[in-house]
């Protein structure tokens, strides 16, 4: 039986160390621990720059051209992107590719549009020329 205000470690919890060697050991421990994780948290974004340009060959294989706005600054930006990730600028980099995929999606989106639309106003235009003809039945 243990004696009364004396206190035991167990096993898995053992008492903290006195030795301030040991306590200051574990702290240069940890203290490098954080260091090497926040260096590590923002990794270079290879996959985003290749949705990017993924998105850019998708608008140009639906029709776009440089000609587009929408596409001539997404062009830009994946460029950018490129540039700041040779200098080492990952966060800047991925930003821009972020930003690069977005516009070209957008230049799809409109072109797309613009399609749809002219192909309404020809069936507008032939179900007229249609209610005429009928018209004259």
């Amino acid at each position: 039986m243990p004696r009364a205000g004396r206190r035991r470690a167990c096993r898995l919890h053992p008492l903290p160390s006195r030795n301030p060697f040991v306590n200051s050991a574990r702290f240069s421990v940890a203290l490098l621990f954080l260091v090497v994780a926040g260096c590590a948290s923002d990794p270079a974004p290879h996959e985003q720059l290749r949705l990017s340009e993924q998105a850019l060959v998708q608008a140009r294989a639906v029709g776009a051209d440089a000609e587009q706005t929408e596409l001539a600054l997404a062009q830009g930006k994946f460029e950018q992107a490129g540039a700041a990730l040779a200098a080492g600028h990952h966060k800047q980099a991925r930003m821009l590719a972020e930003q690069a995929e977005l516009d070209a999606r957008l230049a799809e989106a409109q072109l797309l549009t613009r399609k749809s639309n002219k192909q309404v106003s020809e069936v507008e235009q032939q179900i007229g020329v249609l209610r005429q003809q009928l018209g004259e039945l």
